[in-house]
């Protein structure tokens, strides 16, 4: 009841926040970078469109996970970046501009892509039968819904009101924060009985997967020999996802409504 309560209430309007934030971040000139420096977002987004799910795959199989914990690490293994690898990416002095690039475009190309690979981790862990339950076509439409149109929102209010949208950004991102804090904490308190078994089968697969994905996405960035700051920017992109999406995907009742699918997000 708590956790139906919290993810109906908060975990939309968490959502919403953070994807206008990320929007307020954005301009359009960060969708016209592709010509600037092609070569790192072509591979960018390659790591983290195609080579993480694989991973999140490989990870699930590796680890023997149960069927419900392996579709939630591909949940998160197939989400976009979020507004914290971005965060990361300037404390570490990575490629800023970069790695907000391709934050923006794997939030828009991965409204298609999520459901593809959502779907097939279903089939895979779950069985035939669950594909029916997960329909492509209306997934696709929530999932643009809940991230296309706040971070649409979000621009518009950066296009037209600059200065509001620098002071709003970071307060918005500590509300964001704050409820989902609020609904980890109603997730955890009721899987609270399972929480310690979760932890001790999923945490070393959502490690790994993170661990493993980054250095993937450093290897590609060194072996194509982009400047280091790039190859800084894809090994955050490709290594850290967008959680709060993950848990939607996972928990709302208009996608999956299962809470132990969210405990690897």
């Amino acid at each position: 009841m708590e956790s139906n309560f919290l993810t109906a209430v908060f975990l939309p309007l968490a959502l919403f926040i953070i994807m206008t934030s990320m929007g307020m971040g954005l301009t359009p000139k960060d969708f016209r970078r592709v010509t600037v420096e092609p070569q790192a977002i072509f591979l960018g987004l390659t790591a983290q469109l195609i080579v993480l799910p694989i991973v999140g795959f490989l990870v699930a199989r590796i680890f023997s996970l149960s069927p419900e914990l392996a579709v939630g690490l591909v949940i998160i293994s197939a989400c976009p970046g979020g507004s914290t690898s971005n965060l990361i990416s300037y404390l570490i002095k990575g490629n800023v501009a970069l790695s907000v690039t391709l934050t923006a475009f794997s939030s828009l190309i991965t409204v298609f892509t999520v459901p593809l690979v959502v779907n097939l981790a279903m089939q895979s862990f779950l069985g035939e039968e669950t594909v029916l339950q997960f329909s492509l076509l209306e997934t696709t439409l929530k999932i643009a819904i809940i991230t296309i149109i706040p971070i649409s929102l979000g621009m518009l209010i950066k296009h037209y009101f600059p200065l509001f949208a620098n002071k709003a950004e970071k307060l918005v991102k500590y509300f964001s924060f704050f409820f989902l804090a609020i609904i980890i904490f109603g997730i955890i308190l009721v899987e609270r009985a399972n929480i310690a078994s979760y932890i001790y089968q999923v945490g070393g697969a959502a490690l790994a997967l993170n661990v493993l994905t980054m250095a993937l996405g450093y290897g590609i960035g060194n072996i194509a020999k982009l400047p280091q700051d790039s190859v800084r920017a894809i090994a955050v992109e490709v290594g850290v996802q967008n959680g709060t999406l993950a848990i939607a995907i996972a928990s709302l009742p208009t996608f999956l409504n299962n809470s132990t699918m969210a405990i690897p997000a």
